[in-house]
C-alpha cells in the first residue's frame, strides 16, 4: 500500500498532536550504520507525517525536533542536526507554504547557529499569514526553559505595571508560553517505546492523552499516525471529573 493511500480516520480528530520522534539512532545502530544515518532517514517520516496531518486538516502539530539537553551528545551528531534542520526546512518550506502550513518556532534562539535560525526565521516569516494547520518546531526547546522564560516575561511586566499580581491566572500565564496561540496536544506520542515526556511541553501536557509505540521514528508513517489517532478515539478524556458528568 502506497502511504498516500492510507485513508483519513473517520470519527473526531484530535486538534493537536504533539511527537517525541525518538528512535534514530538505534534504526542506524540496528543497521551497523552511523547514527546520523538515522537522522537523515528520519527526514522522510517528518515530511509523511506532516503531509498527513494536513490533508487529514489536523489543526496543529508540534515536532521535537532538537531539545535544550541535546547539545549535550558528541560535537559531530549536534553539528550534523543543525545542518539536517536548515535543510529541512530550506527544502520543505515552500511546499509547507502551498499547504497553507503556518511554521512556528518553540525555543531558545540562543546557541542556534545563524544560517539555522535563518532558516527557521525565513519559514516562520513566509508562513505567518497562512490559515491552515499550524506546524510548530521545537527547536533547542525544554519545557522547564520555556516555563522559567515565561516567568522572567511576566515578572517583567508585573515590575513595569503592565501587569497587576491579582491578574495572573493560568490563561494570562498561558500567554507568556512560546507558541500560546495553539491549543494544548489533545494527543502526545512517543516513538520507540520511551515511558516519558523527556521535558517536553511540560504546561501544556497537563491532560493529553499519550500513546507510544514501539516503532523507530524512521519507520513511522501516516499508517502509524492513524493508528494512534484510532488509539485516542478509543478513549475517554474525563480532564479529572468522573465518568458521566
Amino acid at each position: 500500500m502506497k502511504e498516500t493511500d492510507v485513508q483519513k480516520p473517520e470519527g473526531i480528530l484530535p486538534g493537536h498532536i504533539a511527537l517525541i520522534m525518538d528512535g534514530n539512532g538505534r534504526w542506524a545502530e540496528r543497521r551497523n550504520l552511523p547514527r546520523i544515518a538515522g537522522h537523515k532517514a528520519g527526514e522522510e517520516s517528518i515530511t509523511d507525517i506532516v503531509r498527513a496531518a494536513s490533508e487529514w486538516e489536523l489543526g496543529a502539530i508540534t515536532l521535537f525536533a532538537f531539545s535544550t539537553e541535546n547539545w549535550n551528545r558528541p560535537d559531530n551528531e549536534v553539528e550534523f542536526l543543525m545542518s539536517f534542520n536548515r535543510n529541512l526546512l530550506n527544502n520543505r518550506v515552500d511546499e509547507f507554504h502551498e499547504r497553507n502550513i503556518r511554521i512556528s518556532h518553540m525555543g531558545r534562539r540562543e546557541k542556534i547557529p545563524p544560517s539555522t535560525l535563518k532558516a527557521i526565521d525565513n519559514a516562520v516569516q513566509l508562513t505567518r499569514n497562512n490559515t491552515g494547520m499550524a506546524l510548530n518546531i521545537a527547536f533547542n526547546y525544554g519545557g522547564r526553559p520555556e516555563i522559567i522564560d515565561a516567568v522572567r516575561g511576566l515578572c517583567e511586566d508585573i515590575s513595569s505595571g503592565t501587569v497587576e499580581p491579582g491578574e495572573v491566572d493560568e490563561e494570562k500565564f498561558r500567554s507568556y508560553l512560546y507558541v500560546p496561540q495553539v491549543p494544548d496536544p489533545d494527543l502526545l506520542v512517543r516513538t520507540a517505546g520511551e515511558m516519558r515526556i523527556s521535558n517536553f511541553l511540560i504546561w501544556e501536557l497537563a491532560y493529553t492523552e499519550i500513546y507510544v509505540t514501539e516503532v523507530l521514528w524512521p519507520d513511522f508513517r501516516r499508517q502509524n499516525l492513524a493508528d494512534a489517532i484510532r488509539e485516542y478515539q478509543n478513549r475517554e478524556r474525563r480532564f479529572g471529573s468522573i465518568q458521566g458528568e
